[in-house]
């Protein structure tokens, strides 16, 4: 019998791991567009035959979502018998493929040792545009999955080794910016290809029964870090209820609602209560409401540990179907990203009574995305999306950090020259906004504002946030932060306010598209804000002189 001790249970983790960074470098280097390149869209993990991810690249935790189903599909729908080495799957549906939105496009490889398939490799990568009615796959507008983009089941798109040129053809005839789309599976299929040949490496120091017993050594350790962290919470039963500004489509005030109750090492999240399933595109898929589960429970107990299948094994997880947090088909899901960050929300507020050193405030709550397309000035037609970061809540040691992407959603902000190298677009202004994050003992992190023109054109532009109606709230007497919005700025001066999801608007080069995100929560009283940190605030301009002084009583230095 083989066994394995610690260390090399650990070893083996390690060089899985290092594998997955290199398939994450290989498609961020190779892919076409600025939404994978430039802003790191995408992940990579690495399954055992049965399907469990075994190890996921520290990338973007709602990935997690899309991938966690996709081996037991592919091997539901093909069997293991059936699967060759030199096979690649594609799948990117929420409802058949267990994924959580359509432009996160999944492509997995088997990989097979001395004629048995072992391992799969797979990365998902967000592509910015998927078909659909709106250019970017992402407007507001869009009331049921057809209207969103192509739906692709898990399918092959590799075989043998060689390109199935036909389904190619197909995905990309049904897409805009086909050469970019082109682009970025090829450095999909490359990376599998890359984590392929790792592996075979790696396979020359492991054996196949010293992988199959490592690889369940791996994920074990990880159930047992979960375990023994959710053991450290105070048992008992915990509540709290959030709300979402609306679906785009006529229904506000959407509540997000979780009941959770710990017993020993096993926690449970009950999420009845929660609003039904809208006409809009906010809904959240199951894979979507559980990548978010174990993300807050993730940085809560355990932040340091690796994350796979094992997280599973203690949580359970219940909402209530054709809910906006488990929606059944035919939902649109475009948007499931902001539900996605008031699940969060709505989890560290409920555990706020039990473990206030470890939680937040409440975060910028939103996933600010903004699509442009157009014929530019040299006759060529363009599509650019980004999502665009806020304040992250404060907590009960530091301040909260300023215009970043938060939770789930661990991307970056698109660099202005990048964007404006690529794209016929001029920023006109990129800046954090005064006053946003909420007053505290430590202050919320303050969201961001970019203005947009396009040059010479005229552009459609789609955008989708949050937290306009119901700001971030702050935490044992922190302040809320500030509220999101989208205007047009007219040339001669008129701001004409927007709905915050705006869809397939037409803006001519005499105006200008302002996107301000929201701002997070602070952490504890505003009369507790120690001397040193108030000057910091007043150095640095991000609160006004007369905000200073209204909230806490600040009146400069000498004051």
């Amino acid at each position: 019998m083989v066994t394995l001790t610690p260390i090399e249970v650990e070893l083996l983790r390690n060089g899985l791991t290092s594998i997955c960074d290199e398939m994450f470098l290989a498609i961020m280097k190779s892919a076409y567009s600025t939404n994978i390149k430039e802003r790191h869209d995408h992940s990579a993990a690495i399954f055992d035959a049965a399907g469990r991810v075994v190890v996921q690249g520290e990338s973007l935790p709602l990935h997690l979502a899309s991938m966690l189903g996709l081996v037991e599909v592919v091997l539901e729908r093909y069997g293991a018998e059936n699967i060759r080495p030199g096979d690649m799957f594609l799948s990117n549906d929420p409802f058949v493929g267990r994924g959580s939105h359509l432009p996160d496009v999944a492509i997995l490889a088997p990989v097979f040792r001395d004629g048995e398939l072992v391992l799969f490799v797979s990365n998902i990568a967000h592509h910015s545009d998927i078909g659909g009615m709106a250019p970017g796959s992402m407007a507001g507008g869009m009331t049921e999955i057809y209207q969103e983009g192509l739906r692709i089941p898990p399918i092959r798109i590799v075989q043998d080794g060689e390109i199935l040129r036909d389904v190619l053809d197909l995905v990309l005839l049904n897409v805009r910016v086909p050469r970019e789309r082109r682009g970025d599976y090829m450095a999909q299929i490359a990376a599998n290809r890359l984590g392929t040949r790792r592996l075979e490496e790696l396979f020359r120091r492991w054996s196949r029964d010293q992988l199959v017993v490592g690889c369940d050594g791996i994920i074990d350790a990880v159930t047992r870090r979960m375990r023994a962290g959710i053991a450290d919470l105070p048992d008992g039963e915990y509540h709290f209820e959030d709300v979402l500004d609306d679906d785009g489509m006529g229904t506000t005030d959407i509540p997000v609602v979780v009941h959770i109750r710990i017993a020993g090492e096993e926690i449970w999240l009950d999420f009845a209560g929660s609003g039904a399933q809208v006409k809009g595109n906010m809904n959240n898929s199951f894979a979507g409401l559980q990548a978010s589960v174990l993300f807050a429970l993730k940085v809560l107990i355990d932040p340091d540990g690796a994350t796979n299948h094992g997280m599973l094994e203690p949580v359970h997880i219940s909402a209530p179907e054709a809910s906006v947090v488990n929606a059944s088909f035919p939902a649109a899901t475009a948007a499931r990203a902001q539900t996605c960050q008031r699940i969060i929300d709505s989890i560290l507020g409920a555990l706020a009574s039990a473990v206030p050193d470890r939680v937040i405030a409440a975060s910028n709550g939103a996933n600010g995305v903004a699509t442009f397309s157009g014929t530019g000035p040299d006759g060529r037609y363009y599509l650019y999306m980004e999502t665009i970061g806020g304040g992250a809540g404060a907590r009960a040691y530091k301040d909260g950090t300023d215009g970043v992407q938060v939770h789930v959603t661990n991307t970056s902000n698109l660099p202005v020259e990048a964007l404006e190298n690529e794209y016929p677009l001029l920023v006109e202004r990129y800046e954090l906004i005064d006053g946003s994050g909420g007053a505290g003992a430590w202050r919320g992190g303050l969201g961001l504002r970019r203005v947009y023109r396009g040059l010479d054109h005229t552009v459609t532009f789609s955008g989708q946030g949050e937290r306009a109606v119901h700001p971030p709230w702050g935490l044992f007497g922190g302040q809320p932060g500030g509220t999101g919005s989208i205007a047009l700025l007219h040339d001669g001066g008129a701001r004409e306010g927007l709905t915050i999801k705006p869809a397939s608007l037409e803006v001519g080069p005499d105006a200008a598209v302002c996107i301000e995100t929201p701002g997070a929560g602070g952490y504890g009283p505003p009369g507790d804000r120690d001397a040193s940190s108030l000057e910091e605030d007043h150095r640095s301009g991000k609160y006004t002189a007369d905000f200073m002084r209204e909230t806490y009583g600040y009146e400069g230095p000498g004051g």
